[in-house]
């Protein structure tokens, strides 16, 4: 399942109807806020971006990435492609791996919705959290970038980098709980599910006390992480449209979430022989991060991941909705959709289990 997952989301084909952009108006605004910027221009759209088309665009000189707002009705505060332009200049201006950052354009006349424009960033993409193709000696490694990587964007400044107003300090998964039943409970043509129900009572009852902030991801696994061709090094994190800030130990927990991930919804671990691919189990995985953060342990750590499951189901609804609307923009929508249920019970169990 993990390569029809790769194959249905690695590299690109013709721009699909409905997505079409006018190479000319692209060219211009290129001319106009890309330095070095050399015509002419040529388009390929990405098989994968799940929430925000993204296109290859290629000229005599270099290759660029254009991610957008899909076209059609939005959910009020989704596809916000100028947030991740934004975390993404900032970051990179620390050297924090990231694709460089060219421009954005809020003005829709130029093709229709907002986009931005970035490096395009050469590697290796693993969609299969197993990692093959690598060796067991070298597996642990890749591990440990992705943990290293992450532990250091929970380090960064952010007031530092003029990011006191990315999102609001405090109280992060009360109003995390509150924002996914929202937009679950508001998106009618996706339907209700009983576990979501269940869980949307359950989880603002059980917060833990005490309270961080930091830069969080929102969506870091391996398959939105770019290696470098050979080794073992992050060289670029992509897709930070659900970035914010927020508590650190959430953004922690979603990246553990692949130990209890089936490998056929999204990268994960589940059932996988970690002892076989000298993969760090999720208790060493915890404790590297820990470590990493100056932490002796993680309390509650049950909750952390429950609350990932949830989050991550309430994503797929909204997926399913889409879908159903008619504005999903990825050929996996269709299978988001239908896993649904299967993370909502997976959300469910991670806490009558424990």
């Amino acid at each position: 399942m993990s390569e029809s997952i790769a194959a249905a989301n690695s590299g690109t084909t013709e721009v699909r109807e409905g997505y079409e952009i006018d190479l000319d108006r692209l060219d211009a605004w290129m001319l106009a806020h890309v330095e070095g910027y050399r015509g002419p221009l040529s388009i390929a759209q990405f098989r994968g971006g799940q929430s925000n088309p993204t296109y290859q665009l290629s000229t005599p000189d270099a290759r660029y990435v254009l991610r957008r707002k899909p076209p059609g009705e939005l959910l009020k505060g989704a596809h916000a492609v100028e947030r991740e332009a934004r975390v993404m200049a900032a970051l990179g201006a620390t050297g924090f791996p990231v694709p460089r950052v060219h421009g954005i354009c809020t003005d829709d006349t130029v093709i229709g919705t907002w986009f931005f424009v970035m490096d395009m960033v050469e590697g290796r993409i693993f969609w299969d959290a197993t990692f093959p193709g690598v060796s067991n000696e070298e597996r642990p490694a890749y591990f440990d970038a992705m943990n290293a990587t992450l532990a250091q964007l929970h380090q960064v400044d952010y007031a530092a980098l003029r990011l006191e107003d990315y999102g609001k300090p405090g109280n992060y998964f009360a109003r995390q709980v509150a924002r996914w039943s929202r937009q679950y409970l508001e998106d009618d043509a996706a339907g209700r599910n009983a576990d979501m129900d269940w869980l949307i009572e359950w989880l603002p009852e059980h917060i833990p006390q005490g309270d961080e902030t930091s830069i969080v991801h929102g969506d870091f696994r391996c398959d939105n992480i770019i290696f470098h061709p050979t080794e073992p090094r992050v060289v670029a994190v992509l897709d930070w449209e659900l970035s914010t800030l927020g508590h650190p130990l959430a953004d922690f927990a979603y990246a553990a979430m692949m130990y209890r991930m089936p490998p056929d919804i999204v990268a994960g671990l589940k059932e996988a022989d970690l002892a076989a691919l000298n993969i760090p189990n999720e208790e060493d995985f915890v404790a590297t991060y820990c470590a990493r953060m100056g932490r002796e342990r993680i309390d509650h750590w049950s909750f952390y991941v429950t609350f990932q499951l949830f989050r991550l189901a309430a994503i797929f609804h909204g997926i399913k909705g889409r879908v159903l609307r008619g504005t999903a923009t990825n050929a996996q929508a269709v299978v988001r959709a239908e896993a649904f249920p299967r993370i909502a019970r997976l959300a469910r169990e991670a806490i009558e289990d424990d």
